[in-house]
């Protein structure tokens, strides 16, 4: 199955209908020329530049063992990861200190596995606030160098709000997974997580908005801007300079990048895969911003970022 984006639709239909009214008479328009394409090394391209993926997950040694197999291929010299607690749970009081030490154990596992190329990135569950900031100090002393969370409470939730200002404290990232899904006639549908559970706890862009007006001096990361309506978010967080977005996801939507760096601008944008490594390197490639706004992208805005809290990368 073809598939093809909004845009490229309106615009292909249009012309079919244009040329059927017209016939022979159609000026204008021609099929661009492919060219000579076959001289393009998309992985000489690639190995161009430095890269840092802001977005992945790790869920064994063995998954992490593949993961910096394909890091090997592209070029991606570091690996920012977690491994979140998520939707699973029926109750946020599931999701107990006990679980999100489990989630951060792994990811200590991997980070001593691979000391040279993974970021660890912790998990907790605000709702028990006395263990979170327990585990916020006992992870920062192992090396970790942010938060990373998912549908399971609201980033602008009352609860966050010690969690967010000891990472200002800190000076580490907020990164959340966050949700927008594209509307259908007109009609923007309830956000929602995938198991259509517990939709009121997936943050949004009007939460994310909120609480990055309250804590201006925070940091935020709009998790996979890729996975959802890439335009609306854009449009939605431009005006607030302490929210990042991270290109991650596997939908590949043309020209989305772009899109994002014409709204946000091209230092606020983070390269990331969340699993779709050669889709992740490839949108960036093909994206039409300057050799130096790729270069932030891949790598120096991560790691401007990361300095802040002193976790930057040689």
């Amino acid at each position: 199955m073809v598939i093809i984006n909004r845009r490229k639709f309106f615009r292909d239909t249009s012309l079919s209908a244009a040329g059927i009214m017209l016939g022979s008479g159609l000026s204008g328009y021609s099929h661009k020329s492919k060219g000579n394409i076959s001289s393009y090394d998309i992985m000489k391209e690639s190995m161009r530049y430095r890269k840092i993926d802001s977005h992945a997950h790790v869920s064994s040694m063995e998954q992490a063992d593949m993961q910096i197999d394909y890091a090997d291929r592209l070029g991606i010299e570091f690996i920012s990861i977690s491994r979140p607690l998520s939707w699973r749970f029926e109750t946020i009081e599931q999701g107990t200190p006990e679980e999100f030490m489990k989630c951060n154990d792994l990811v200590y596992n991997a980070m001593k596995r691979y000391p040279n190329r993974y970021i660890g990135m912790f998990t907790l569950n605000p709702y028990y606030k006395k263990e979170s900031l327990e585990e916020i100090s006992r992870r920062v002393d192992q090396g970790f160098a942010g938060f990373k969370g998912h549908a399971l409470v609201k980033v602008n939730d009352s609860a966050f709000y010690p969690i967010i200002e000891k990472l200002i404290d800190l000076k580490m990232i907020c990164m959340m997974h966050a949700e927008c899904e594209l509307g259908i006639g007109g009609y923007r549908m309830k956000y929602t997580n995938e198991a259509r559970r517990r939709k009121d706890n997936a943050t949004t862009p009007q939460d994310m908005v909120e609480i990055a007006r309250r804590y201006p001096e925070a940091m935020f990361q709009w998790a996979h801007i890729s996975s959802g309506d890439f335009e609306y978010i854009s449009k939605y967080v431009k005006d607030y300079p302490n929210i990042y977005i991270d290109v991650s996801g596997s939908n590949n939507e043309e020209m989305h990048v772009d899109f994002c760096i014409e709204q946000v601008g091209a230092d606020r944008i983070f390269f990331g895969t969340d699993g779709s490594y050669y889709q992740g390197v490839g949108r960036i490639l093909a994206c039409k911003a300057t050799e130096a706004e790729k270069r932030k992208i891949f790598f120096d805005n991560y790691n401007n970022m990361l300095r802040k809290g002193g976790h930057h990368v040689s």
